[in-house]
């Protein structure tokens, strides 16, 4: 079984985008409902034979966050 993974990430404008890892398939939604809709369709249409077609379809969502690395030693030195 031929499985696919799709990267979630969100999109800096809104929504989320997503990336197959391995394939040239990419796609992008308003939400996470309207995403799956569309990455089936996508994956659909990249393989147009049923037979050779992934199956699942995985979505691997990645929140990417910063944060100050220096923020506690900040808060330190202004005790001192």
């Amino acid at each position: 079984m031929i499985v696919i993974i799709f990267l979630v990430e969100d999109d800096p404008e809104g929504g989320y985008v997503a990336r197959a890892i391995g394939e040239s398939i990419f796609t992008q939604a308003d939400t996470i409902a309207e995403l799956k809709t569309l990455a089936q369709d996508a994956v659909q249409c990249h393989y147009p034979d049923q037979q050779e077609r992934p199956k699942p379809i995985r979505l691997h969502s990645v929140h990417d966050e910063v944060i100050a690395s220096n923020s506690h030693a900040a808060a330190h030195n202004e005790d001192l």
